[in-house]
């Protein structure tokens, strides 16, 4: 190790203004349960870039500072201000997770064990040089595996498999997936066919479809082709599907799909019920991809339920000893079902560029960027 670290911080002023920077901290001390990890590769993903920008308006944003040292502002629109009231004027770390090498450990025997070791970790801050974290937010991977293959271990992973695990305990035999062609869309595509699930892959373009039926996928439809709505009835009625998780939130795609639903369960009804079907029809909403209202137009009866989906609440309901199952898979398969791969690789400044931000803030499918701290 050295004596400096280097992070990068987001922080709303009270005058309404974002600020991201790089900002030098102390090297870390664990205490008996942690470990120092250096941070070597560390993903962007969707919701890092929601505690990056917050609620700014980043077509507003500036760049100033130096090379090694930029800094970005944008304005925050007042109206939102009230909604992140409890992080202003608070410097706040960005990333989610990362992998990298442990080098220097706490006194416990779990802490000890980790020495030297390659692990992926997950927790606020991990684009910064160094982090230290308790064992537990710790997964020692397979020797060989590299920190670029480790990065993505948790979010994505941990994502898809809890959506699958949240079917079973539910009591649902198929699942719906919308923006099905994105990275987590892909593992869970991979986990369904090894598990032996039905997956209704929603995407919105042809070469999306070309890429999930290449991958194996049985049902790909597409919200862009006139025929939409039937052929996601049609691939419902076929697979019995009645859960899905959408990442896009605004809009009507839940409404579309629930009212799929209701019409696959009731096409071969002959008797009418004012209340529609009694058969449960669950969307679990897990990104804002649109960030406009979700419209729901009402007529798939009054068995349903839209509710938000996050990994950490889930993974609480799930038990200890499923998700220490997913945490197992996830190292076994990290570079097979779980892979990830990267378009871009950045250091800590270059992801305070303009022109960077510019292309992984469009969180465009087929686009995904690593960043390496100690680049």
């Amino acid at each position: 190790m050295t004596d400096k670290n280097i992070q990068l911080t987001s922080t709303i002023s009270s005058d309404n203004k974002l600020t991201l920077a790089l900002q030098e901290i102390d090297m870390p001390q664990p205490k008996a349960d942690e470990v120092v990890v250096r941070i070597e590769a560390a993903p962007l993903n969707p919701s890092d870039l929601a505690v990056m920008f917050s609620v700014a308006d980043m077509s507003t944003a500036q760049q100033s500072g130096n090379e090694q040292n930029p800094v970005i502002s944008a304005e925050v629109p007042k109206k939102f201000m009230s909604a992140v009231k409890t992080r202003v004027d608070k410097a706040t770390p960005v990333g989610n997770e990362g992998a990298g090498t442990v080098v220097a450990a706490g006194s416990s025997a779990a802490a000890q064990a980790l020495m030297g070791k390659m692990v992926a970790v997950i927790g606020g801050g991990t684009y910064r040089q160094y982090h230290c974290v308790n064992v537990k937010s710790c997964l020692p991977l397979k020797e060989g595996t590299t920190a670029k293959e480790g990065a993505s271990s948790f979010v994505n992973p941990l994502t898809s498999l809890a959506m699958v695990e949240t079917m079973r305990a539910e009591g649902h035999k198929a699942i719906v997936h919308a923006a099905a062609a994105s990275s987590l869309g892909q593992m869970l595509n991979r986990i369904c066919l090894a598990d032996g699930i039905d997956l209704v892959n929603i995407v919105r373009r042809e070469e999306q479809e070309t890429l999930l039926r290449d991958m194996g996928a049985k049902y790909v439809v597409n919200s862009s082709k006139d025929s939409f709505l039937a052929d996601l009835t049609a691939a419902i009625a076929e697979t019995g599907a009645t859960i899905a998780f959408d990442p896009i939130g605004g809009g009507q795609l839940a409404s579309d799909i629930l009212n799929c639903m209701e019409a696959a369960i009731t096409q071969d009804v002959t008797e009418y019920n004012v209340y529609g079907s009694d058969t449960y029809k669950q969307v679990y909403i897990y990104g804002a991809l649109n960030r406009g209202p979700i419209t729901l137009n009402r007529n798939f009866g009054f068995a349903w339920g839209v509710n938000g989906f996050l990994l950490f609440n889930a993974l609480s309901k799930l038990g200890t000893d499923t998700v220490m199952s997913m945490r197992k898979r996830v190292a076994d398969e990290i570079t097979t079902t779980f892979a990830s791969s990267y378009t871009h690789e950045v250091s800590l400044a270059e992801v305070l560029d303009m022109k960077s931000i510019a292309a992984y803030g469009k969180q465009a499918t087929g686009e995904k960027y690593l960043i390496t701290p100690q680049k």
